[in-house]
Order: C-alpha cells, then structure tokens, then sequence
C-alpha cells in the first residue's frame, strides 16, 4: 500500500489538476489478449465468416464475449450479425469509446443484445489517435443517433455517415476539446477566468430555440394592495388567475 503521510497529514493531490496527460507513456503498454475459446457460438460463427475481418476475441467478467474487429469493415460485419436470422443481434445497446491514454488506441464500443436468441455481444474497434473516424451504424440500428453524437462529443470520433454529426452534451461553440479524453485536464483547457467570461457571454440561442425566446412574455413582480408581492403581466398564468380547475 502506497504511504499515506502521518496520521493528520493530507494527501498531495496536486498532480490531478493538469490531468493525466501523457504520464501514461512511461506505463508499460498491455498486449492485446490473445484469443480465447468463445462462449458465444456467435463469437465462432464470426471467425468463420469473416477471417480477415476479425482480429481476435477474449472473455471478460466470466461470460462476456468480446470481439475486435477491423474498424474498415464495421458496417459489413454488424450489418450480418443484425440481418442473420440466427445471429440477429436486433437491439443496439449502447455505442461507446474507451481511452486508455499514453497514445494507445481509442476503441470504439458496440454492446449488442438479440432479443429473441437471448444473447449479448460485445464488439470493439480500435482506433489510432491520428486515426479517428470511424463508419455510423445509423443504417442498421436507426437507435445509434444520437449514441455516435455522444463518442464524437466526449471521445473526438467522427462518424462517417452519420445524418446529423454534432455535439449533444456539451454546447456548439464549446472550444476545449472533447472531455473523456485521457489528455484532457481535469478543470479544462481554459482558464477559470476565461471560463466564466464565456459563459456569462454565451448567447441565449445556445440554450433555447429562437422560437422559445420569441413567445416567452415576461412576468413581473409588484407590490400588492396588502404590501405582500402580486405577479402582474400579460403571460400565461399572470395576475394570479385560476386555471380550469381551480388551481
């Protein structure tokens, strides 16, 4: 157990605000696990179908079925284990991205479910950080939208084909970078000051439609007959109004 200090003492957590950066390089770099005998016959059945396409397989957590496969050829191969009748991988869990930092691959992640075979499948594609672009999968699974908007956000993946590629969490104009990066600096790019001087400048447009803006009446607040606080006004609900019901 690494030494904690004295009794009282605290801890110097100081390295954590820059972030892990490239730290990691002086890690040794893990091999990728050589593949396994598969619990998936679906697993099996990939091998056999695609023999260039898949690169190897392993087993995690006891009975989880891993594949990685050629990240050119994504669509063709997902697109067989979702039309397959005896694959049919019909739900498309989630679409995610791992970064393990020091310059090593993002992977992009597909959790995949058959609902009537009752069975899961994980499959990943490795991505090299000088290299990350990947084919969408909106075309088989209508579901990975707004799940591929999300990796490209957080993770910096473009997806080539997808209908409407744009950030989902974070705002358009957001300048630092995507923010589950290994590189990217715990308390951002920016400084705090720079922070705030763009967010009290952020333009309403970034956070409500022009048509919110336009409809929305302000209500104002004045002094009542009784010295008590009156909402006065023409919008919905002003004066006090009852509704229908009497509320």
């Amino acid at each position: 157990m690494a030494d904690q200090g004295s009794a009282g003492s605290v801890p110097d957590f100081s390295f954590v605000a820059s972030g892990p950066g490239r730290s990691h390089a002086d890690a040794p770099e893990q091999e990728g696990p050589a593949s396994v005998p598969p619990g998936n016959p679906s697993v099996t059945a990939l091998w056999e179908q695609f023999p260039d396409g898949v690169l190897r397989n392993r087993v995690c957590a006891g009975d989880e079925d891993v594949v990685y496969i050629d990240p050119g050829r994504v669509t063709e191969i997902l697109g067989w284990l979702h039309e397959m009748p005896d694959q049919h991988y019909d739900h498309l869990a989630d679409v995610t991205a791992v970064d393990y930092g020091g310059g090593r691959p993002i992977e992009v992640v597909y959790q995949l479910w058959s609902i009537p075979h009752r069975a899961a499948l994980r499959v990943k594609c490795e991505l090299s950080l000088d290299g990350l672009e990947i084919d969408s999968v909106t075309g088989i699974w209508v579901g990975a939208d707004w799940l591929e908007r999300e990796v490209y956000d957080l993770f910096g993946v473009t997806f080539r084909g997808h209908p409407d590629l744009r950030r989902i969490l974070m705002p358009d104009n957001y300048a630092e970078g995507h923010p589950l990066r290994k590189d990217f600096p715990l308390r951002g790019r920016f400084s705090r000051a720079e922070q705030t001087r763009r967010a009290l400048t952020q333009d309403p447009e970034d956070y409500y439609m022009p048509g919110e803006i336009g409809e929305r009446t302000p209500q104002l607040v004045g002094s009542g007959a009784d010295g008590g606080h009156e909402v006065v006004g023409s919008g919905p609900g002003a004066g006090g109004e009852e509704d229908d019901d009497g509320l």
